[in-house]
């Protein structure tokens, strides 16, 4: 009767996106009012990340049994969100993308019988994405895109993969218990104490950025291996209590990087927190984030573990998928066995490939790795040399500069937006001015 009710006020109250490029100077602002649930957020989040946008500032209320929204985006060079088609796709996907999730148990769930899709999660190690799609290969699976994340020695993976014969979704129950079989005992190792996590299914996918957040939480990744030497991390997450109002407060300052507030918010989610209130400001490569934030029970956090665990949660979300390496873009004709081909190569010169992203259209193939030497220190140019030899320099080209790992400005008397400003002082001071100045 609750469900049928809401979805009654739903009908009667849709929602309704404002996109206006003449609110702010240099970026386009997108407001989003509709009746409040969980997930709403991440599900409006969800739906700007995967249209690419860069979100610079965000400001977010949920009280009262109503969320409005303000973001403040731009394109990936920096630009305001010009072209009246885009404007009016944007606009158009929001309203019917966000009543659209209302009617589903899962956020972001796509049926789709085009493809099978395979869902991995153990320990990572050299020579893992290789060794699979080598597997893969020869099981005569064709991979259709594919995304990889390691994060704490754990790794994850969503592959989505066709019939080479069919060029349709693998249906057969033995074959599917051999492919699972065979990429089990892959997964497994020689020294992984812990069992590996395969699922295959053809009936749907679920977001692949959202899954792969999910799987490793799962996987309690962000739980440190003791014998394990790790970088001290580049975030830096607080959370506070604020007893006066009743809310947890979480901060989180970082790096900023394309899809950081989704990862962040998506992390709150699937931990089964709400945020009422929220702030983000982006600005010199850094992101600052606050949230007023309580359980899905009504209560905020009320003991010191559940404090230490959302701040490791928090950053282990933002760590997965930040940069790491150097990275390498292939753009070249797709053909079968292509993947198993240039993972091969790279673990035949030292390269650890550390995140990728696989994806085929139209004939092409556009991957994208990020990968260090079996160590985790920078790849040698020599090797990328010969590396690019192998495979061909045009086709394999080298993005950026990843060979030095970035690290957060430090404070000077200019550093007005994330240095002396922040210390000691919390948003809840600003009552959510949403000014783009």
């Amino acid at each position: 009767m609750d469900d049928e009710f809401a979805k009654l006020i739903m009908r009667i109250n849709p929602p309704r996106v404002v996109v206006d490029n003449d609110a702010c100077e240099h970026a386009t602002f997108i407001q989003v009012d509709s009746m409040n649930r969980h997930g709403i957020l991440l599900e409006v989040v969800q739906i700007l990340s995967d249209l690419n946008l860069v979100v610079t500032k965000a400001y977010m209320s949920s009280d009262a049994g109503w969320f409005m929204d303000v973001f403040y985006v731009t394109d990936n060079h920096g630009n305001k969100i010009r072209d009246e088609q885009t404007l009016s796709y944007i606009q158009k996907t929001l309203e019917t993308e966000v009543y659209f999730f209302n009617s589903m148990s899962s956020v972001g769930v796509i049926p789709s019988k085009e493809h099978t899709t395979i869902e991995l999660t153990g320990s990572d190690r050299p020579g893992l994405l290789s060794e699979l799609s080598a597997v893969l290969a020869d099981l005569g699976c064709i991979v259709v895109n594919a995304e990889i994340w390691t994060h704490n020695a754990r790794a994850a993976a969503v592959i989505h993969v066709t019939d080479q014969s069919t060029g349709h979704a693998i249906e057969e129950p033995k074959r599917l218990s051999m492919i699972k079989e065979l990429l089990f005992n892959v997964m497994k190792g020689n020294r992984d104490f812990r069992i590996p996590r395969i699922s295959i299914s053809s009936s749907g996918v679920i977001h692949r950025g959202r899954r792969l957040h999910q799987m490793l939480f799962a996987d309690r990744d962000f739980e440190r291996p003791k014998n394990v030497e790790f970088k001290s991390s580049n975030s830096h997450v607080t959370v506070l209590d604020c007893s006066d109002r009743d809310y947890t407060v979480v901060t989180l300052r970082s790096l900023d990087r394309p899809k950081l507030l989704f990862d962040t918010v998506c992390c709150l989610t699937d931990m089964e927190y709400v945020v009422f209130h929220g702030t983000v400001i982006t600005g010199r490569m850094e992101a600052y984030q606050e949230y007023y934030i309580r359980h899905v029970d009504g209560f905020p956090i009320s003991s010191e573990a559940e404090q230490q665990r959302v701040v490791e949660c928090l950053e282990a979300a933002i760590e997965r998928r930040a940069s790491k390496g150097l990275e390498l873009e292939l753009c070249t004709d797709d053909r079968f066995g292509l993947l198993s081909d240039i993972t091969r190569i790279f673990r035949e010169n030292g390269l650890c490939i550390r995140r990728a992203e696989i994806s085929t259209k139209g004939g092409k193939a556009k991957d994208t790795f990020f990968v260090t030497d079996v160590s985790g220190n920078p790849v040698d140019p020599k090797t990328v040399d010969l590396i690019q030899h192998q495979i061909g320099q045009a086709d394999l080209q080298v993005k950026g500069n990843s060979f030095l790992s970035p690290k957060l400005p430090k404070e000077t008397t200019r550093s007005f937006l994330f240095g002396n400003f922040f210390k000691g002082r919390s948003f809840q001071n600003f009552k959510l001015i949403k000014s783009c100045s």
